[in-house]
């Protein structure tokens, strides 16, 4: 979880990248992602429609552009449940990212990450992070919990209600991975492209770690003890707080992190939220995945994998390289997940 240390990118089948080393900033995969995003989103573009090329041009040449502007927070009312956006409108995109978070999906700690891809890309492409139903920093839903099925339902209603007319990109990580993958089958024509950064698809009962919270997520009680008593964290001072949060799991947070961790994890009702929707995560990823949905996107699906991760570890990576040609991403160094509660 927002681990800051030094990665190198050692293996892409699609030969784009070679030894990249990065240091990151306040987690592993803003620089990461960025580069995964921006090449991948290059050639896809290459290969679609004609119109816009000298934005697009630009957008691609003038990596690290000194295009900036300031990431908008905002609550949209996304079929009556009060959800966290962060986005960043470019002028005249020439196509949209969607990005869709792990599990917890605090969107304030992706500020930075939104921020520096809106950049990358030199302002041709818009990016709006969407948060969860129920992981908001005020109880908004009165404490209703939130299965997976209704978090993916939720993203949908989001874009239906933006009225974009450019090509969709999507961007998840985790188990937004795996959102964006339903996303993707249910937008084939708008959605151009779905990126999953250390996705998790298929449960990994033989992590201990992973073993321990499914025990958790599946108990009410054990659920309902562990969300208050993370929530009684939130009556310690805002400082003593802070302090906590950075020696247990945030070593390498930024301030914004920090705070988001301190304003939304300290709540009973997002810390409910997190464990109900991994239950439902458990559930449904005991499941075999798609493969003949994946085989038949395969042109349009690309996954980043860590060495170390066990919510997708590398025997997922080898199965996914037998059962399909997505582009693949290794990456090898001291990372584990990242950017992930879990």
């Amino acid at each position: 979880m927002y681990e800051g240390s030094k990665t190198r990118i050692t293996n892409v089948t699609s030969g784009c990248f070679s030894n990249i080393e990065t240091t990151s900033f306040h987690s592993l995969i803003p620089l990461q992602a960025f580069s995964i995003t921006h090449t991948i989103t290059k050639q896809l573009l290459r290969k679609t429609d004609t119109s816009n090329r000298t934005s697009r041009k630009m957008g691609f040449d003038d990596l690290h552009s000194d295009v900036k502007k300031c990431v908008n927070l905002r609550l949209c009312n996304v079929s009556g449940c009060m959800t966290e956006i962060l986005e960043v409108h470019a002028d005249h995109p020439s196509f949209h990212v969607v990005y869709v978070p792990g599990n917890p999906g605090i969107i304030t700690f992706y500020k930075e990450f939104v921020e520096s891809l809106f950049e990358l890309f030199g302002g041709t492409a818009s990016v709006s992070a969407v948060g969860y139903a129920g992981q908001t920093e005020k109880n908004w839903e009165d404490g209703k919990l939130f299965s997976l099925q209704e978090q993916i339902d939720h993203k949908m209603e989001f874009i239906k209600g933006q009225n974009i007319k450019v090509p969709l990109v999507l961007v998840g990580h985790s188990i937004g991975s795996y959102i964006s993958l339903e996303m993707l089958r249910r937008l084939p024509k708008k959605a151009v492209y779905c990126i999953g950064l250390y996705p998790f698809l298929a449960l990994n009962l033989q992590s201990k770690k992973q073993s321990t919270i499914v025990r958790i997520a599946m108990s009410r009680v054990l659920s309902a003890t562990l969300s208050f008593l993370v929530a009684s964290l939130g009556l310690l001072p805002r400082q003593v707080l802070r302090l906590i949060f950075k020696l247990s799991v945030g070593k390498s947070w930024s301030n914004t992190a920090l705070e988001a961790g301190c304003s939304h994890l300290s709540q009973y009702h997002t810390m409910r939220n997190v464990l109900f929707m991994a239950r439902t995560e458990f559930r449904k990823l005991s499941e075999t995945p798609d493969w003949e949905f994946m085989r038949e996107n395969q042109d349009k699906i690309a996954f980043m994998y860590g060495i170390d991760d066990h919510w997708g570890p590398l025997k997922m990576f080898e199965e996914i390289s037998k059962q399909h040609r997505a582009l693949l991403y290794q990456l090898k160094g001291g990372d584990t997940h990242i950017v992930s509660l879990y």
